[in-house]
């Protein structure tokens, strides 16, 4: 008998790993084939809303080419009367490379798993804060601008 399938809070703990790790790919291979990826606090021009594991993964590519992850902290995972549903509040640490100033950033996760992948993730952020981290325009202020072509 194989291992049980990974719940939300599973999905949760492994991509944590993987961001601290760098492997922004890894991370997006936890997508499911159709899954989603959703950033509704995304300021304008900035990409919202990818669809595919193969949109996730090329939005998520060129992460570590700006920011470089020291610490990833797992503040809390609330886990729903729905093992597969699961609300995460998370920080990142690192150095934005365009600038090298520090960056900090809490972020909170709605993360919807099916058969052990995610098939929805919606990651709620502070533009105004990522602004101040990377010193980026507010058009730039996700650390992948190239993908702007995806905003819904």
């Amino acid at each position: 008998m194989g291992a049980p399938l990974k719940n939300a809070s599973d999905l949760i703990d492994e991509g944590l790993k993987l961001i601290l790790a760098k492997d922004m790919l890894g991370f997006a291979d936890l997508w499911a084939e159709e899954g989603t990826m959703e950033l509704p606090f995304a300021p304008p021009g900035a990409p919202r809303w990818f669809e595919g594991r193969a949109a996730v993964r090329e939005y998520l590519r060129h992460y570590t080419d700006h920011l470089d992850v020291r610490a990833v902290h797992r503040n809390a995972v609330h886990v729903t009367t729905d093992p597969n549903v699961a609300i995460a509040e998370l920080e990142v640490e690192g150095v934005a490379k365009g600038t090298g100033q520090d960056y900090r950033m809490r972020y909170i996760a709605v993360v919807i798993a099916r058969d052990g992948e995610i098939i929805e993730y919606r990651d709620y952020w502070d533009p105004l804060a990522a602004q101040k981290n990377t010193g980026e325009s507010a058009s730039e202020v996700t650390p992948f601008p190239e993908r702007a072509g995806h905003s819904a």
